[in-house]
């Protein structure tokens, strides 16, 4: 692996952003989310936090299998 330091930032910067969007759809599609931060559950809070965690890091992987792993 001969992967410079910008490299590594985009795709982890672009893992991240991919992952919190995905992560956000699938808890609005499973009906998780309020239109207010405050109006959610602690459950709802944890379950949309662990969503975006687990899509985030799935993506940064992906891309970087993909893109930094020749």
């Amino acid at each position: 692996m001969s992967a410079d330091f910008l490299s590594i930032g985009m795709v982890t910067v672009i893992g991240l952003m991919a992952g919190t969007a995905i992560g956000l759809f699938i808890g609005y599609l499973a009906k998780m989310q309020q239109s207010h931060w405050v109006d959610m559950t602690g459950c709802e809070k944890t379950l949309n936090i662990t969503l975006i965690l687990i899509c985030s890091v799935i993506c940064i992987a992906g891309l970087a299998w993909r893109f930094l792993l020749n």
